[in-house]
Formats: structure tokens, sequence, C-alpha cells
């Protein structure tokens, strides 16, 4: 009698100490939830420069895309199309060949 008792005095509390009140919420991000489709029509320009950290995020913020996906030369890529992806294919000297979104 005095073994359940003894477990039952560590496990509730134990228990208790996982339990949630339901007045838990999710956080909110506001960027998530803005429209942030990539537009890659006027980057051309672009095209011939060095391939960089700063220009990715200069690419980037002005495409208005919320990711960013770097292409080495051969390499396979997911099919898969995304709005709110920027894609910057460069070749072997690091020199940008192509700015799209997807």
């Amino acid at each position: 009698m005095k073994v359940r008792f003894l477990l039952a005095a560590i496990t509730c509390p134990a228990l208790m100490a996982c339990s949630t009140t339901g007045t838990e919420t999710q956080p909110t991000d506001n960027d998530m939830t803005a429209d942030r489709t990539c537009q890659a029509d006027e980057l051309g320009s672009f095209v011939g420069q060095k391939a960089t950290a700063e220009i990715g995020a200069t690419v980037m913020e002005r495409s208005g895309a919320r990711t960013l996906r770097w292409i080495p030369p051969n390499s396979a890529v997911t099919m898969d199309y995304r709005e709110d992806r920027l894609n910057i294919e460069y070749d072997d000297n690091m020199m940008i060949t192509r700015v799209h979104c997807g």
C-alpha cells in the first residue's frame, strides 16, 4: 500500500508538469502571411555579375521573393514550382548566368 502511494506521489506532479492549459497560441509571423510572390522580370541586369552573398541579397530584395536558391553548374534541382522562390544560376567562374522565379 505504501509503495502505491509513494508511486502516485512521485508520478502525479511529474505528469502535471507536462500538461498544458489550453491557452497557448501559435506565434504569428506577418512575413509568412504577406504576399511574397517572386518577380524576376527586371533582374536580367544581374546576369554576368559575380555570384556573391551581397548580390544574392540585393536580387532577392528586388524580386520580392521569400527564399533564394543558388544553382551551381551541372546541378540537379527539384522541379517543384514555388511562387515565392528566386533561383540564381551561375557557372564555373561564379558568374550569374540566369535569374528566374520558381
